[in-house]
């Protein structure tokens, strides 16, 4: 594992994708339903989207993926300013007028995946993270 951690790291877009895919698993177990992965319009992309059958009303849940090597200065869920929390929001918008969805609960949430230097990385699940 250490060879392959010190090629992920040093490659930013690789460990991107490393990070949606583990994202993606993880809340595959957690029983969330995938529906998109890389959805792109002229208002920009969402990592992941999901849907949350749990509750009263299942709905859908866009996710933004932070993948790290560490959390020092600031926790990722932070690193979402308000630029990108308006862009994924007209984002979210494009995608429910293209796919006709409608009266569905929508849920912007972040998902931090910590590589670390050694051991397992760690996967932290900030639900309705923000509202963009």
């Amino acid at each position: 594992m250490p060879g392959f951690r010190k090629k992920l790291l040093s490659d930013r877009r690789k460990l991107g994708r490393w990070g949606e895919s583990r994202c993606e698993k993880f809340l595959k177990n957690q029983g969330y339903r995938f529906v998109a992965r890389n959805f792109n319009c002229k208002y920009g992309e969402i990592d992941l989207i999901f849907m949350d059958n749990a509750g009263s009303a299942p709905g859908l849940v866009f996710v933004e993926v932070k993948t790290r090597r560490r959390e020092i200065s600031r926790k990722a869920q932070e690193s979402v300013g308000y630029h990108k929390r308006r862009r994924i929001g007209y984002t979210a918008k494009h995608f429910i007028r293209q796919y006709q969805i409608k009266d569905k609960p929508l849920r912007f949430d972040v998902i931090a995946i910590i590589v670390g230097d050694k051991g397992t990385p760690q996967i932290r699940h900030y639900k309705n993270a923000f509202v963009p």
